[in-house]
């Protein structure tokens, strides 16, 4: 960039927002986890918005990317187990 102000994007994470309610069963629950405090999680945000606590598989997919995918400077690539998702499937609205 030429060090002008950045283009601003249509959708930035609200800092603000707060963990309202887990999506699906805890990491325990699905023996994804020993009980340690490092557990992946899925929450929706008091704004509607979605927060993941995963595995940072950023660096090991960067290579490995679709063309029409990219993961901006202040984004990363988070994994977490299928169960996980699927767990959380009727805790996420259709639309």
């Amino acid at each position: 960039m030429d060090g002008g102000s950045a283009v601003p994007r249509p959708w930035e994470a609200d800092t603000t927002a707060e963990l309202r309610r887990r999506l699906g069963k805890s990491a325990l629950e699905l023996g994804n986890t020993t009980g340690s405090p490092s557990c992946p999680d899925i929450w929706e945000l008091s704004n509607g918005d979605i927060g993941v606590i995963g595995r940072d598989l950023t660096h090991a997919y960067a290579d490995r990317l679709p063309s029409d995918v990219s993961v901006g400077e202040d984004e990363r690539l988070v994994v977490i187990p299928r169960n996980m998702i699927i767990a959380a499937k009727s805790d996420i609205p259709d639309a």
